[in-house]
């Protein structure tokens, strides 16, 4: 398919979607809240185990899942450097420049413009993320280290990992081949699903108005972090170590999704823990991430596209 039908192909899978769920958000406050856990539950699941019986079990997943430990480690070498600490000092933020939205969005991306063998390596990628954002979040956020046992009840409790585990059982099984094909649009529609819920949560966000002013140039360092410098990091590492183009181009892509909402949650519950009152710093802190989640994903439906566009097209091979 030429590079313009699969940018339309991208656009048509996430723009409607997000669309409907903005205007859900607004209109409807509590219903994010409700379509959210039986969502996370058993929608998600079911829909990766569709998606890895499909792709299949490789040696390159585990790749995938060390290329989004990588990116996290790169993230964290650059904000150790002077000049980007100074430009992004808080602790959220630059979660916010590490964390992208590698599920909600990284799926329906991957789906849009990958091939079928490219879908096990975004998933295995989410599943590394998912893993260092509640295990790094903390430390970022409230400024200290969550307990190991933490750690490993989000990890075996996220839908990544119960959908995976669900995933290696079913593949031993004589049916896996018939359960991929029966399961293949009920998963697609639960992905659009959750992409809806990204634009819910967005509809929270402007219905609600933050009390202050985010002032525009806290944003430019987050948001250059997050969808230029991790991605580039991403795709100049996957050139030196030579790893296959769909391997390559999954990687970039998740990296290059916008900031995750798990960074506004963990921001959100860092805000409330503080003493004696949340009012000053926090109430800040989660204004500045909101806009940067909502002002991430609008940016990145262009420059997800032009990273695609710089995969296979120059570089492409």
């Amino acid at each position: 398919m030429a590079w313009g039908g699969l940018v339309l192909r991208f656009l048509l899978e996430l723009v409607p979607p997000l669309g409907v769920g903005l205007l859900l958000g607004m209109r409807f406050p509590g219903l994010p809240g409700r379509l959210a856990p039986p969502l996370i539950h058993w929608g998600i699941p079911i829909s990766l185990v569709a998606l890895l019986l499909r792709a299949g079990f490789r040696a390159e997943l585990l790749t995938a899942a060390l290329m989004a430990a990588v990116a996290s480690g790169l993230g964290l070498l650059l904000m150790r450097l002077p000049a980007l600490g100074r430009r992004i000092p808080e602790g959220s933020l630059q979660l916010g420049c590490i964390v992208g939205n590698t599920g909600y969005w990284g799926l329906p991306v991957a789906l849009a413009l990958l091939p079928a063998e490219a879908i096990g390596f975004t998933i295995a990628f989410d599943l590394m993320a998912t893993l260092i954002t509640w295990s790094l979040g903390p430390l970022l956020v409230e400024r200290r280290a969550s307990g190991v046992r933490r750690q490993l009840l989000g990890l075996a409790t996220s839908p990544a990992m119960r959908g995976l585990a669900l995933a290696v059982l079913l593949q031993q099984t004589p049916w896996s081949a018939a359960l991929a094909e029966w399961l293949w649009w009920p998963a697609r529609l639960v992905v659009l699903v959750a992409l809806a819920l990204v634009g819910m949560r967005l509809g929270l966000m402007l219905r609600r108005r933050p009390a202050g002013q985010v002032e525009g140039n806290v944003l430019v360092a987050p948001l250059v972090g997050k969808l230029l410098v991790l991605p580039a990091a991403m795709l100049l590492l996957a050139g030196l170590l030579g790893l296959p183009s769909a391997l390559r181009d999954a990687v970039v892509l998740q990296a290059a999704a916008p900031t995750a909402l798990s960074v506004l949650l963990l921001t959100e519950a860092a805000g409330a823990g503080q003493r004696p009152s949340p009012e000053a710093g926090g109430r800040q802190a989660v204004e500045a991430v909101a806009m940067l989640v909502l002002w991430s994903t609008a940016l990145a439906l262009v420059s997800v596209p032009l990273w695609w566009w710089l995969l296979s097209g120059p570089l492409g091979s």
